[in-house]
């Protein structure tokens, strides 16, 4: 999802789904139940292992499609006792942001694909202290649920990452289902909507939206304590 000047105002999501996917229950537990045999692109493989090597805390946060990198950069200074790992798969959108320096040196920013990157992290037995996925590409369209990370085959890797998980969106929609998602292997999530003071905006997203007077929602699970 493309990020734009804070005075940008943004589109609402439309959408020709009025509920949950009628599909969401069967297309979740068929992955949950499969093991996903894409191979792993090399690029991503030496992405992932140059992001390990960096890690220099006791734990470890994603910042899962960071964009231009400034989430991730407000996340490494409130988390100062964890490591945050910006993954984002658009060369143009990491090297946007200029004032990288200032930040702290708990994180690193890398261009992979999330897919294969969560896969990576995942079999290494990689867990989390804290998982965010801000604004997600809603693929509001009735056709694309299994593009929606709780509809694609590494929602099991998600899961398998562990910590506690906090998905942030424009479209209520999008995390009504990843809680149905959830629920079918025993997590609970709430799902509300999302007010900010402008310091506390974690990306760029927060004020677009804001600016353009769209209602925020945000979900947050504990993966650990919740899920098998």
């Amino acid at each position: 999802m493309k990020t734009e000047s804070l005075t940008t105002q943004s589109r609402k999501v439309v959408s020709n789904q009025a509920a949950e996917h009628d599909n969401l229950t069967e297309i979740v537990s068929k992955h949950l139940a499969t093991d996903f045999q894409r191979p792993i692109a090399q690029h991503n493989i030496e992405a992932y292992q140059y992001a390990i090597s960096q890690i220099n805390k006791p734990h470890i946060i994603f910042d899962s499609g960071c964009g231009n990198g400034k989430s991730t950069l407000n996340l490494a200074a409130r988390y100062p006792e964890a490591f945050i790992i910006g993954i984002d798969k658009s060369h143009h959108r990491l090297t946007k942001l200029a004032n990288k320096s200032d930040a702290a040196n708990n994180y690193c920013l890398v261009r992979a694909d999330l897919i294969d990157f969560w896969r990576l992290a995942a079999n290494d037995n990689i867990k989390l202290l804290h998982h965010f996925i801000l604004y997600p590409n809603p693929w509001p369209k009735k056709h694309h649920l299994k593009r929606r990370w709780h509809g694609s085959p590494v929602f099991k890797q998600i899961l398998a990452l562990g910590g506690m998980i906090e998905l942030r969106s424009n479209w209520q929609m999008y995390l009504e289902e990843f809680s149905i998602a959830l629920s079918l292997v025993n997590c609970s999530a709430t799902v509300q909507a999302l007010t900010l003071a402008k310091k506390d905006y974690i990306s760029d997203f927060e004020a677009k939206y804001h600016s353009s007077e769209q209602t925020l929602w945000q979900l947050n699970a504990n993966l650990d304590i919740d899920s098998d």
